[in-house]
């Protein structure tokens, strides 16, 4: 039985959000520009952040027009509101809108800032989460890795974009069942994350949660649980109770108790995780679907065919869409 999306959901594997480089000379009117670019990015970073995606797509388009209508097709500029236009088309499942931003981000900075620069191991580890949503691993390791090995070099081993590649990897490895691999990994991403940026981050609720992952797979549940319930405490704190990480977090720790036949458990958080995803990202995500199904699979195993037949339409006319 299928519970959990298995490509890149909130919490799984990290994608870098934003790259600003500052500090260019341009005449009056370009840096009027400038300064425009520069608002539309800080509004749209604090949509995405609230998971406000939609919100956020006609301010990441506009920032993308000012971009390429001042600096010129091939400014860093360019590169990320490409990455950011990218991050939102992904979000919302619109994977093959999606790539070729993400494509287009990693070429602009490699071409500007060379290809062991750390905002190129910021593209590849984008393109890469793109790749592993699609299930396309054998696209996503070789990125996965280049980025890894050019963040160690450049920033160090301790940086927290180091840990967010040892989080990307692992998650590529467990997802297909390499978990000997993949744990070294997590827990080497969750101890850089708690040194760097204490102990009640998003980033470190995402370790907690891949890392739990990891245990639940291999059917060690008291080993995942505690992980579970104290990366969603952190996620409700720190995002509110209403953010798309935080149904992530519902979902899975639903997932666990479902898997335990704990249903008296599990449905409560199935449904607020279908209606925190409904409100976030719209009636016709994927996430949603995959919330329908779960809740959809709970009623099956308790007898209630008819609500369950229902939700199993609904996800199924969602993903017909995608």
């Amino acid at each position: 039985m299928k519970h959990r999306k298995r490509g890149l959901s909130v919490g799984t594997l990290k994608t870098i959000t934003f790259v600003m480089v500052l500090g260019f000379s341009f005449g009056s009117v370009a840096l009027a520009q400038e300064a425009r670019w520069k608002a539309l990015y800080n509004q749209f970073m604090e949509l995405y952040q609230k998971g406000k995606y939609r919100e956020a797509m006609p301010v990441a388009k506009e920032g993308l027009k000012v971009a390429e209508q001042t600096f010129g097709s091939n400014h860093i500029y360019v590169a990320t509101s490409f990455n950011n236009l990218a991050l939102l088309y992904k979000a919302q499942g619109q994977y093959t809108k999606a790539e070729p931003l993400y494509q287009r981000a990693l070429a602009i900075r490699e071409k500007a800032l060379g290809s062991d620069h750390p905002h190129v191991a910021n593209s590849l580890n984008n393109l890469a989460a793109l790749y592993k949503a699609r299930g396309q691993y054998a696209q996503a390791e070789p990125l996965l890795k280049r980025a890894l090995a050019t963040n160690e070099k450049a920033l160090g081993p301790d940086h927290p974009n180091v840990a967010t590649g040892l989080n990307n990897l692992g998650a590529l490895y467990r997802a297909q069942g390499q978990y000997a691999k993949a744990e070294p990994l997590h827990k080497r991403a969750l101890a850089i994350r708690e040194k760097a940026l204490g102990p009640n981050h998003p980033d470190v609720a995402q370790s907690l949660n891949n890392l739990a992952e990891l245990y639940q797979t291999q059917g060690q549940y008291t080993k995942a649980e505690p992980l579970y319930q104290r990366a969603l405490a952190i996620k409700e704190k720190v995002l509110g109770p209403d953010h798309p990480a935080v149904a992530t977090s519902l979902n899975n720790l639903g997932v666990l108790y479902h898997a335990q036949r704990k249903y008296s458990q599990a449905e409560p958080l199935y449904k607020r995780a279908l209606a925190t995803n409904e409100k976030a990202l719209g009636p016709d995500h994927p996430n949603v679907a995959q919330s329908l199904s779960n809740l959809a699979e709970l009623y099956a195993k308790t007898d209630r065919h008819d609500e369950a037949n229902k939700l199993f339409d609904r996800a199924a006319r969602i993903r017909a869409k995608q």
